[in-house]
């Protein structure tokens, strides 16, 4: 009998122990002290996306998160690979989207609308989709880089304005970049769209042509083999269409301790391109909520502060931090170029196409 009851008795703490231990620790869960594995979350880009990996990884410690990250190509590139998977998404979230392909995502229907709460430390002139369908994660000024020693030491004013670089005393300086298979390239030449009228750009083209303008097919072709602060040879071109940001790139990665940039930004008034970056979630996901605060943390101070010297562009949220190397030889252009992405849309085959058969046929 005193068995009996002795068995009882054990039977019974072990159900009242069974019944009190968390649900992690029962037959077949997790063992003792291991959490739950992390849900994946998929962010497709573009080729040049990069972030800290200790920024990264405050999203994924503080929601169990492991992201992936899928490069697609350049920006119409990844973007054209997003929409031709509409019906079997690639990713949960996509970061790429430029204004000069806006109207193109949007018209393709293949993002869901949120509206962050930090859209509230966004500035508003970025904010071009009144949906919210995609929010805007950074900005950035195509502009023209110059060599000041260069130019220094033959006597020559640097170019101050576009239609300088048509002038006989500027042949032969100027690299570009073909719009058709660059995106600082497309870029320029919507500046010179702007800048000269539909009527005008083409003219100015031929001018450029006409004054020995060097084009090659990207920018790290035209920064790195063609420009003389790039290269280190004084014998390719002083003046590059590049970035704002360029020169204080140019410092701090450069290795023979100078302490400002060999090069200058050329910004005329009316003549730089902005460019601002989006990300928005795609239909589809399985994981909106992870998708949303994914988003959220791109647009928040963190992430907005490691932009700069990761990709060197600018954060959108106001209340971001630049560095100093910024602050200092980064200033942003005060009066970019304006042209809509609709009719960006509309017309940039047409565009490229002119383009292409004046200056490359």
């Amino acid at each position: 009998m005193k068995q009996i009851l002795k068995l009882l008795s054990t039977i019974l703490i072990l159900a009242l122990v069974t019944a009190c231990q968390p649900a992690g620790l029962e037959t077949g869960g997790t063992e003792m002290g291991e959490s739950a594995e992390p849900t994946t979350l998929v962010v497709g880009s573009h080729d040049s996306f990069t972030a800290s990996e200790e920024v990264l990884a405050q999203f994924e410690n503080a929601n169990n998160v492991a992201l992936q990250f899928l490069e697609l190509g350049d920006a119409g590139e990844a973007l054209n690979k997003i929409i031709l998977s509409k019906d079997a998404p690639l990713a949960d979230v996509f970061f790429g989207v430029d204004n000069s392909f806006l109207s193109r995502a949007l018209n393709a229907d293949v993002f869901v609308p949120y509206k962050s709460p930090m859209l509230a430390h966004i500035s508003d002139d970025l904010k071009l989709d009144p949906d919210n369908t995609l929010l805007p994660v950074d900005f950035g000024f195509v502009n023209l880089n110059a060599d000041k020693s260069w130019f220094a030491d033959r006597g020559l004013d640097l170019p101050t304005t576009l239609d300088d670089l048509a002038d006989p005393a500027y042949a032969g300086t100027l690299v570009v970049m073909n719009p058709a298979t660059s995106s600082p390239g497309l870029a320029f030449l919507m500046t010179t769209i702007a800048y000269f009228g539909e009527d005008g750009y083409l003219d100015y083209w031929q001018a450029l042509a006409d004054n020995d303008v060097l084009i090659t097919s990207g920018w790290s072709e035209a920064y790195f083999e063609q420009f003389t602060v790039g290269s280190g040879d004084d014998s390719v071109r002083p003046v590059v269409v590049s970035y704002s940001t360029s020169p204080p790139a140019d410092l701090l990665y450069a290795a023979d301790g100078r302490t400002e940039p060999a090069s200058i930004n050329i910004s005329p008034s009316g003549a730089t391109f902005r460019q601002i970056e989006f990300v928005g979630i795609l239909q589809g996901t399985e994981k909106m909520e992870l998708a949303q605060k994914f988003v959220d943390f791109m647009l928040d101070t963190p992430f907005q502060e490691d932009i700069p010297l990761q990709m060197f562009v600018y954060p959108s949220n106001v209340n971001a931090q630049l560095p100093d190397i910024f602050t200092q030889f980064a200033e942003p252009a005060t009066d970019p170029a304006v042209v809509d992405p609709a009719e960006i849309e509309s017309n940039r085959e047409a565009w490229i196409n002119a383009w292409t058969e004046l200056m490359l046929r």
